[in-house]
């Protein structure tokens, strides 16, 4: 029941005089005879009242009226409570009366009363900042390290957590600094996640430890690091807090996981230049990428990248279900356009692995795949790329051979969407004969497999490709275009002759064509922009998750290389 409102027609006349502070109306009443015990609705009596508005002379006529009972009965009047278990003593306390609290100490009453909820005159004189009134019932004895409230904090607790300094001033030198509450965080962890630096120091200053974890492992660095109090972080690395204590029974969280979660970016750059490196490449680590990509946080990836850290991260499957952070990225973006993250990580040179291809090539959208081939070159058919090796091409980095590998091999699973990233990828340099298959021949739709002969002498395909062709053409599965039936023209063998020479992605993606000696009328031609393109006419199935889901259950990996 809600006890908290008054209702006039239920308070007594000497409880209505000692609310009003009028200790000579109090005095008339109790001569006719009025009794000090009537209760209004809330539970509360004239003493109630008196102790509540602070009129020390009210306190007295009630107590002297009371006195008449016998000591335990005057005793038992003194620590009378309201239907919410607040006495006197804690009404005064709770509103800051000092001379009202140190008068009903005086008349016996109990300092360490609780209420229904676990509170008691201490703990209500910390919550309300009365410092004058703590340091009283601290030198009354009152008990400082006991617990209150659901969640078992202290009255230093508390105090940390209103940001009363100056009565924490008072309490470290009597109270449990390390006391814990209910998930065992201790004084100095509140005074670091609220961000009460001036409580923080006085903590420390008294030798609380700045390493205490809470029972899920979290230290205040890391919470400090979270809620973005940076204050605090810096007070806590100055004093020794450990930046690479694992912070979560998990996984190795660090602080400057939580700071990149959070785009806590001052913070951020304070912990990466005390974090161990470890974190970014270690097994059984987590680099913060992952958490700055979990968090769509593009201005804490974009530090972490400047700053060093790798954008192919540890393989985290088992710990957080993603291979890469860029994987995490794509699942994010799903069938959306393309956060900053994925940008940031692919322009990084982030590794590009099957399912990662599959955001790119099993869409109708081309937009992942041409940001891809911005940053990311066809390898050049002269420069074998080595294992884990990088190399650089016209100022990008060059797709390895096991990146171009898994590339092809999804594009074969995905010839159903052969219209949409086939001309992207001719034109982006990739070499057509890799993409002269059965499979291809087979699967690709009329203007998708048009589309690809126009890149290639149509006349040499080999005899099975050509038996393909036949086959559909009888079908009426495949309507070639009417030049197809005769020998290619000499000018369409000379632009696949300068193609193979220069190499398609030199070709394609480079001015070397307007250097040529040849006529700027046909720089277009060589760059085969007379082809027109593949129209895409199927209606996209399910989203790309999906896809991928199915993908993974059915996947037949196709060797092209």
């Amino acid at each position: 029941m809600d006890f908290t409102e008054c209702y006039g027609d239920t308070v007594s006349s000497v409880a209505a005089a000692a609310r009003s502070g009028c200790s000579r109306r109090v005095r008339r009443l109790l001569r006719r005879g009025c009794s000090v015990d009537g209760r209004d609705n809330r539970g509360w009596n004239a003493l109630h009242e008196a102790a509540a508005a602070g009129g020390t002379d009210c306190v007295r006529e009630v107590l002297s009226a009371a006195g008449a009972a016998s000591p335990r009965g005057r005793c038992r009047y003194v620590n009378s409570t309201t239907h919410e278990g607040e006495s006197a003593c804690y009404l005064a306390a709770q509103r800051g009366h000092l001379a009202a609290v140190h008068l009903l100490l005086r008349e016996q009453a109990d300092a360490d009363q609780l209420t229904n909820d676990s509170s008691c005159p201490l703990y209500a004189a910390v919550d309300g900042g009365h410092k004058d009134v703590v340091e009283l019932l601290v030198s009354k004895g009152a008990q400082v390290d006991r617990t209150h409230t659901a969640s078992c904090w202290t009255c230093l607790h508390q105090a940390v957590y209103k940001g009363h300094s100056d009565i924490v001033c008072v309490l470290v030198n009597v109270c449990d600094l390390e006391a814990p509450d209910d998930h065992s965080i201790s004084p100095l962890f509140v005074a670091a996640q609220y961000g009460r630096r001036e409580c923080l120091q006085i903590l420390i200053n008294a030798g609380a430890r700045v390493n205490t974890q809470a029972a899920d492992l979290a230290t205040p660095l890391l919470i400090a690091s979270q809620e973005g109090h940076e204050a605090c972080v810096d007070l806590l690395l100055d004093h020794g807090a450990d930046p690479n204590r694992a912070c979560s029974h998990d996984w190795p969280q660090l602080p400057v996981h939580a700071a990149a979660e959070f785009g806590h970016i001052g913070i951020l750059r304070r912990l990466i230049a005390v974090t161990d490196r470890a974190c970014d490449r270690g097994v059984d680590m987590v680099s913060p990428l992952y958490v700055a990509v979990h968090g769509d946080r593009t201005g804490s990836t974009e530090l972490l990248l400047s700053e060093g850290f790798s954008p192919n991260a540890q393989d985290c499957t088992l710990s957080l279900g993603h291979r890469s952070p860029l994987s995490l990225a794509l699942s994010h973006a799903s069938d959306k356009p393309y956060s900053e993250s994925v940008k940031l990580l692919v322009a990084a040179g982030a590794g590009l692995r099957e399912e990662d291809w599959m955001y790119a090539l099993a869409t109708d959208r081309t937009d992942l795949l041409q940001l891809i081939l911005e940053h990311r070159q066809m390898p050049p058919s002269d420069t074998p790329t080595g294992d884990g090796l990088a190399l650089r091409h016209c100022g990008n980095t060059v797709l390895e051979l096991e990146e171009l590998r898994e590339l092809l091999c999804v594009a074969l699973n995905q010839v159903h969407f052969a219209a949409c990233w086939l001309p992207v990828l001719l034109k982006a340099g990739l070499h057509p004969a890799i993409l002269l298959q059965p499979h291809m021949f087979e699967k690709a739709d009329s203007e998708a497999l048009n589309y690809l002969l126009e890149f290639i002498n149509w006349s040499t395909l080999p005899l099975p490709l050509k038996r393909i062709l036949d086959r559909r053409r009888a079908e009426n599965s495949w309507e070639p275009r009417p030049h197809f039936g005769s020998i290619p023209s000499l000018s369409h063998v000379c632009r696949l002759q300068v193609r193979e020479l220069l190499g398609p992605d030199r070709l394609m993606r480079t001015d070397v064509v307007q250097r040529l000696l040849v006529p700027s009328l046909l720089h277009d031609f060589l760059k085969f922009r007379d082809v027109p393109g593949a129209s895409f006419t199927h209606p996209p199935p399910s989203p790309v998750f999906e896809r991928i889901r199915g993908y993974r259950s059915t996947h037949q990996h196709r060797h092209v290389l």
